[in-house]
């Protein structure tokens, strides 16, 4: 990575629908020692591309681990309004940090980001997000808002998707009946989506696949046959990316490799 960062892993457990374990931070911090000093969590919610919700009990434990560690936490909740278990619900860093009391709400570090670009709005084109900050240090942020203030070339159209998503029509509005039955039919569209991914999925012979609680994405598991794991060493790639690309050439479908600890397919179902 630039500037001389080091990324260190951690790993969600699939077998629990891809939960975040406080065990696991310990563990990746202490794999860090004589390597790097780390400075940041960063973590995403709905996942992406695990498709999970994180529960509130495990915000928790993530803000004691920050606080406890000295650890700057970075939230990526672009997909916040892409909700589909029946028994999920998005609740935001800020407002568990909130809740917490003043002796972690006040000291804690945190970053959380949103965009107009991803989620319920997915204006792909439209490049236009933001980052509310808390809790930095005012020397810090003056810095910040410097960097912030450099770009010349502002983002004109992404700033007024943003807007539109930020201020949305509202119960009496003229524009709210038509606003209303947009945003329903495209919630409807994208949970029968996300169900049917997972279905289909979870129907091919070698495939697993968790259920999708949120976000664009599912992060299906594919067991290869022995043969395709020697052909794919013998060609010197790892066994997922030489199923994508033999996907790719042979069948027209574009996936991307998970490249995680065992072989899975990244793939988004926002369109099917």
């Amino acid at each position: 990575m630039g500037l001389g960062a080091v990324f260190v892993p951690y790993y969600l457990s699939e077998e629990q629908g891809w939960e975040l374990h406080l065990e696991e931070l310990h563990r990746a911090l202490e794999s860090a020692k004589g390597v790097c000093n780390p400075v940041a969590l960063y973590v995403i919610n709905p996942g992406n591309p695990s498709g999970q919700v994180q529960s509130r009990k495990s915000m928790q434990e993530v803000i004691r681990f920050v606080s406890e560690k000295r650890l700057f936490l970075l939230a990526d909740e672009v997909y916040q309004d892409c909700i589909y278990g029946e028994k999920s619900e998005f609740v935001s860093y800020k407002k568990v940090l909130t809740e917490m009391g003043p002796s972690l709400s006040d000291t804690v570090e945190l970053a959380s980001f949103h965009s107009a670009s991803k989620g319920f709005m997915g204006e792909c084109g439209l490049r236009g997000g933001y980052v509310e900050l808390v809790n930095l240090d005012p020397a810090v942020l003056k810095y910040i808002k410097t960097l912030f203030s450099t770009d010349s070339c502002a983002p004109v159209l992404g700033q007024m998707a943003l807007d539109l998503m930020m201020n949305r029509p509202q119960p009496g509005d003229p524009s709210y009946p038509l606003y209303d039955m947009e945003t329903q039919h495209i919630r409807t569209t994208l949970v029968h989506n996300a169900k049917r991914a997972v279905s289909v999925l979870n129907s091919l012979q070698g495939f697993c696949c968790q259920p999708v609680e949120g976000g664009a994405f599912a992060f299906p598991r594919v067991y290869l046959p022995p043969k395709a794991i020697q052909k794919a060493k013998e060609v010197g790639m790892q066994p997922d990316t030489f199923y994508c690309l033999r996907l790719l050439e042979e069948a027209g479908l574009l996936f991307s490799p998970g490249y995680f600890a065992s072989w899975h397919l990244r793939t988004s179902w926002r369109n099917y």
